[in-house]
């Protein structure tokens, strides 16, 4: 599997393919987004699409990070992720990389109890309750 990049000129090219992933994701948003929230936010590029595709070309998950500049930081903020894109260190590390070329140093996520023990596979550390890991 290899994680990419989605244009925001090509969102609503693979939006039925992405958005049973980040519509799962968005169940736990606590009502802050919903999937037709996300639809607009993705295909106006204020959230950027990652995917993750088999040999097949076939999606199998989907994440939207909006990215935030702070005096210290470019941290990659993951709104909604979803299927199986960060399941590995390897598609984790393909992620960080995709995340570094948009200038990103950190990656913080809102993230329910499982979501964070998970990502604390990845190197990421409570933060108020939002995880991060520096890159």
């Amino acid at each position: 599997m290899t994680v990419l990049p989605v244009l925001t000129e090509n969102v609503a090219q693979v939006w039925p393919e992405i958005e049973p992933h980040l519509e799962a994701a968005l169940e736990f948003s606590k009502g802050d987004y919903n999937i037709e929230h996300a639809k607009v936010y993705c295909a106006m590029g204020h959230w950027q699409v990652y995917v993750g595709v088999e040999d097949n070309d076939r999606v199998i998950g989907a994440a939207a990070v909006e990215f935030v500049n702070r005096p210290n930081d470019r941290v990659a903020f993951v709104v909604a992720i979803g299927g199986r894109l960060l399941t590995s260190q390897e598609r984790f590390e393909q992620f960080c990389t995709l995340l570094k070329a948009k200038g990103a140093t950190k990656i913080e996520g809102a993230a329910r109890e499982s979501a964070a023990r998970l990502w604390q596979k990845f190197g990421f550390t409570e933060k108020y309750q939002i995880v991060e890991v520096s890159l």
